[in-house]
């Protein structure tokens, strides 16, 4: 089978670990010249060590010098932008509180969710344009839809910001679009997690497993590439039925 991405220069963000890592083994496995850019600069260069070719840049999404920083790297090593991947992200334990979640925690999580997607874009964005179009995915959450908590509302924000992006960088060639997983199992999280809302998870799913990193990949892939060159502006549920009311 043909490579989809071969040559192709792609940023994503938080890739030091988790699911941003299996993205960036995804697409290098598809012929990418991967930055994996993240906070945590031993991850990032752990993780480029381990994924041949690719690059490992420190990057704090929230803090524009970082981003701009972030897109010169890549554009030296690689020449530019094609596909930026926009999955660092904030979540879980003290981001699900609402009212009695500090003043200072809601601008964290909103500057790294929502502004760090924004700003990266739009350094990416000159990059894109030169090399006749590029593709921006957003990672959300299936919580965007359900409404509780500050993490929650992050994510339904950003969810209007590939919507409105779509319709600002249409006229550029580039594609925007989110993923909205549901529960993603790693020990980590499995950890974090008492059996009644595990129990709760899988019986509103209509998968009766929890997700993997696998079970995202693909439609990353799908949507990055040219086989969905007619989708932009939409957030695709990757969650095992669990929202299905929409």
């Amino acid at each position: 089978m043909a490579q989809r991405f071969t040559g192709k220069s792609v940023v994503i963000t938080g890739a030091g670990a988790g699911i941003g890592l299996g993205y960036a083994r995804a697409f290098a496995a598809e012929g990418a010249l991967v930055t994996i850019a993240d906070v945590d600069a031993t991850a990032a260069t752990a993780a480029a060590g381990a994924i041949g070719g690719s690059l490992a840049v420190t990057v704090d999404v929230a803090d524009e010098a970082s981003v701009e920083a972030m897109v010169a790297a890549t554009s030296e090593r690689f020449g530019g932008v094609d596909i930026l991947v926009n999955n660092a992200g904030l979540h879980m334990g003290t981001y699900n509180q609402g009212l009695d979640l500090p003043l200072e925690d809601w601008r964290r999580l909103f500057d790294v969710n929502v502004f760090g997607s924004v700003m990266c874009t739009r350094y990416c964005r000159p990059s894109m344009v030169a090399r006749g179009g590029g593709v921006v995915l957003n990672q959300s959450s299936n919580s965007s839809y359900l409404g509780v908590g500050a993490y929650s509302i992050s994510k339904m924000a950003l969810n209007a910001v590939t919507l409105s992006l779509a319709q600002e960088l249409a006229g550029d060639g580039i594609r925007v679009l989110g993923i909205a997983p549901g529960m993603v199992a790693s020990d980590a999280v499995l950890a974090r997690l008492d059996q009644p809302t595990k129990d709760m998870v899988l019986a509103g799913q209509l998968v009766k497993r929890f997700g993997s990193i696998d079970d995202l990949v693909g439609m990353v892939l799908l949507l990055c590439s040219d086989d969905a060159v007619f989708m932009t502006g939409q957030t695709v549920v990757v969650d095992g039925g669990y929202v299905r009311q929409l």
